[in-house]
């Protein structure tokens, strides 16, 4: 008799143990866990440690609450003004509600993948090919709430997303070197100028100052001839002012002595009457031909 209530207890025993061992589930920190009684769903959600089912009878199925990190395939699109690029981008997000992800959706992850790529190709037809390159800010909160969108009702909440890369075709890429090229070079030019404007004025004032004082162009003068003869050269190049010549000039001009200038045009008004009476002397051959024709 003792022998069979000894037996019969290790029997509930091992039988208490492996309904224990079949029922008991371990929910991690980062995990939540959904219980199907049946085929029905459980109100309540298993948090994370210890906790235990009806083996046979419920199936707990566990979902990450971790947040997902996702690459989206690169997508080639054409932007609204008529440029072909390829982007691609990342996004970021989390399950909020363990019950509608399991529920609502068949794989949470696939849905979301394949709305992500779909927003991704519609942002690059409505954006231009500026917008892509300089402003991505304002694109990845377009994107994010075209994905969140859809994405609320399956219990999922998207975090943030991001653009990483956009390709450009080869001509493109030379084309906008070529832009941004012609842009620096004018800004170069412009600057040039600028600085030639700015020298101009400091030249004139210097030139200003320089012709109040004459000891200051001497000054100059030789100043430029110490930097030439600093140079190890056989020749020596000496600055000769431009104001001394026009100065020799008009110097020359105002000696020259009218008189001279007269007896030349005297001598030409006589050879002119000299030759006046000659002139007068000799036939019309227009009116020697008149006369002939007449007689």
């Amino acid at each position: 008799m003792v022998e069979e209530l000894v037996a019969a207890g290790v029997t509930l025993a091992s039988a208490g143990a492996v309904y224990v061992m079949a029922a008991a589930r371990v929910v991690k920190q980062y995990e939540r866990g959904v219980v199907f009684r049946l085929g029905k769903l459980r109100p309540e959600v298993r948090g994370p440690g210890f906790t235990m089912i009806v083996p046979g009878v419920d199936k707990l199925r566990k979902v990450n609450m971790q947040i997902v990190t996702m690459p989206v395939p690169g997508q080639e699109g054409i932007t609204r003004d008529n440029v072909t690029v390829r982007v691609d981008a990342v996004v970021y997000f989390r399950v909020t509600s363990p019950a509608e992800a399991v529920v609502r959706v068949e794989d949470y992850r696939f849905a979301v993948a394949q709305m992500a790529q779909t927003s991704l190709r519609s942002i690059i037809g409505k954006s231009e090919l500026d917008d892509l390159l300089s402003n991505r800010e304002k694109l990845n909160q377009g994107l994010e709430l075209m994905i969140d969108s859809p994405a609320v009702e399956w219990g999922v909440t998207i975090d943030r997303v991001e653009i990483k890369d956009v390709s450009l075709p080869e001509t493109m890429k030379r084309s906008m070197a070529r832009q941004a090229e012609a842009d620096r070079e004018r800004r170069a030019r412009v600057i040039n100028a600028d600085a030639e404007l700015q020298a101009s004025k400091k030249l004139a004032e210097a030139a200003k100052e320089m012709s109040e004082q004459p000891a200051a162009l001497q000054l100059r003068l030789l100043q430029t001839v110490v930097a030439v003869a600093a140079e190890k050269n056989s020749t020596l190049v000496l600055p000769f002012p431009v104001e001394l010549l026009r100065f020799l000039e008009r110097a020359q001009q105002g000696a020259a002595p009218p008189a001279v200038q007269q007896p030349a045009q005297e001598s030409v008004q006589q050879s002119v009457q000299e030759q006046r009476p000659s002139l007068e002397s000799r036939p019309d051959p227009d009116s020697e031909g008149s006369n002939s024709g007449q007689d």
